[in-house]
């Protein structure tokens, strides 16, 4: 019989916290900085919400794919050093000209083998920390760091040098992730062959609250696309230096960084489904003042500061009950399906329609749209806190 995870240093994860810090420096420029990019290329709005769905679209079929291949082969790390050499590589298409197909083709292939990598890391992380979720934040913590570092550091540069150094930034940032994971363990989890390598994640899915989280989850993802997707894009039509863009994306990742140091003390006051409503309700809030107050710039500051709550309490409250619903050999799997539902399905659908309504309408009621999203989420988050009390203390 197989013996749970035993406790582990700070020294074994110090590479998972190098992983996290490098690719979410990746994120940290790319994710806010495509869409002015694609601008720069002449591309019309229309079309770059599509180029920027593409990200989402590979979200709903690869993180489970490479998720199923990792629990049935057991080789987490080998699958991440080929995800990112294959990203690295494709990353050079961005240099070539070429029509928003090739940009399409291009993004396709790297999103497909960077969609899939922080889910396998966070798999094989919730598992080593072991529900210590203090511990699992101060590794978190340095990915937002990372985040942090780029994204002030990337506006400054493309606001002096302009957007043609973006293929550059990809390039040096994606092979800082793929020399990192070459500094994970080349650690081997025991494969799950034939029948348990299919065990039946089914009677996870079959639990009311279980199919209530995920519909809060898809919520709540996909109003945060408004995000994602056009901020960058509002806040530059509003007038806002590219400088000033990056400051607002940094504050967002301090308050994220404070949360994961601290979650630890502050996440037992709460149950894990608790947490989920909370952090709904902020989501409608901030959405609503991004929405109706972009003008004001401390208003802005106020909203990008409610991401403590918005992101980093809500990615930490569903890697917590992922790992309770889907636990052992339906870990990467579950874990998979938490980024399918959420970043997957809720990007495309998110990107997309946010897209059409900036678009005919403009940039605000992308903001409206999404707060109600976070009410969906708030109420899809009751019903999960209805139907499973939870405990007060998983940490």
């Amino acid at each position: 019989m197989a013996s749970g995870p035993q406790p582990v240093g700070i020294r074994q994860l110090v590479p998972f916290a190098a992983l996290s810090a490098t690719y979410f420096a990746h994120i940290g420029f790319f994710n806010p900085y495509l869409p002015l990019w694609l601008k720069a290329q002449g591309l019309p709005i229309t079309i770059i919400s599509l180029l920027a769905s593409v990200q989402s679209v590979t979200r709903v079929f690869a993180p489970y794919a490479w998720g199923a291949l990792s629990d049935r082969t057991g080789e987490r790390v080998k699958l991440l050093r080929i995800s990112a050499t294959i990203a690295l590589i494709a990353s050079l298409g961005l240099w070539w000209p070429g029509s928003a197909w090739w940009i399409g083709l291009v993004l396709l292939l790297l999103f497909t083998h960077t969609s899939s990598m922080m889910g396998l890391t966070e798999a094989a992380m919730a598992h080593l920390v072991a529900g210590d979720w203090g511990r699992y934040g101060k590794v978190r913590l340095w990915g937002s760091l990372g985040f942090m570092a780029t994204v002030l550091v990337a506006g400054a540069w493309f606001e002096r040098f302009g957007m043609g150094g973006f293929p550059g930034w990809t390039l040096v940032t994606l092979a800082g992730v793929l020399l990192c994971t070459w500094w994970l363990p080349d650690a081997r989890e025991a494969a799950h062959e034939g029948r348990a390598a299919h065990a039946p994640i089914g009677a996870a899915l079959r639990q009311p609250a279980v199919r209530w989280f995920f519909a809060s989850l898809l919520f709540h993802v996909m109003a945060h696309f408004a995000l994602y997707g056009f901020l960058s894009l509002y806040l530059d039509a509003l007038g806002y230096s590219k400088t000033t863009i990056g400051v607002l994306w940094a504050v967002s990742v301090v308050v994220e960084v404070a949360w994961f140091y601290a979650q630890g003390r502050l996440l037992p006051r709460f149950a894990m489904e608790q947490w989920l409503l909370i952090c709904a309700l902020a989501t409608a809030l901030r959405m609503a003042i991004t929405a109706g107050l972009a003008d004001w710039f401390v208003a802005l500051l106020i909203a990008q500061v409610l991401h403590a709550l918005t992101f980093a309490t809500h990615h930490t409250a569903c890697i917590a009950m992922v790992t309770r619903h889907f636990p052992g050999r339906l870990r990467a799997r579950g874990q998979a399906l938490f980024t399918v539902t959420g970043y997957g399905i809720g990007g495309v659908v998110g990107v997309l329609a946010g897209g059409a309504i900036a678009a005919r309408w403009g940039f605000r009621p992308v903001f409206g749209t999404a707060a109600l999203l976070g009410l969906l989420a708030a109420f899809c988050a009751h019903r999960v806190r209805v139907l499973q009390p939870g405990e007060a203390a998983l940490v």
